[in-house]
């Protein structure tokens, strides 16, 4: 929650301004991306993982006194929030399924949870070695 010392309006700023700002650098990623997709859903992959690492280091920051909550909203509940697509990853390991290639959905889904839960320690790991 926002603290006491920023007005609820602005933490919700904050969360929009970041929201908005994650997902331009969703699609913007996914469009880098899409040349060598293929089959396999790599930009949602991708954007999952990158956002776990920037997450995690925002966490650390944040933990460490570093990040001040203004900065939190804006960046881990917002712009993590706007990047990360477990709604879209969700959806097209569904797809996988349904078109059945039962092992690549799988393989999707447990390398998400994996990298991801790797890339989040990674970030916690990078905030404590350089706040």
């Amino acid at each position: 929650m926002a603290g006491f010392d920023m007005p609820q309006w602005f933490a919700f700023l904050m969360v929009f301004i970041g929201g908005g700002l994650g997902s331009i650098s969703r699609y913007g990623l996914a469009l880098l991306i899409w040349p060598i997709q293929g089959k396999f859903p790599w930009a949602t992959f991708a954007a999952n993982a990158l956002a776990c690492v920037l997450l995690g280091y925002w966490m650390g920051l944040h933990t460490g006194g570093s990040l001040n909550e203004q900065r939190r909203l804006l960046l881990t509940t917002g712009f993590c929030g706007g990047f990360s697509t477990f709604s879209t990853f969700t959806a097209e390991s569904f797809r996988l399924w349904q078109d059945g290639r039962q092992t690549e959905a799988f393989m999707y889904v447990a390398g998400s949870l994996t990298v991801c839960m790797v890339c989040l320690f990674l970030g916690l790991k990078m905030a404590t070695l350089n706040p």
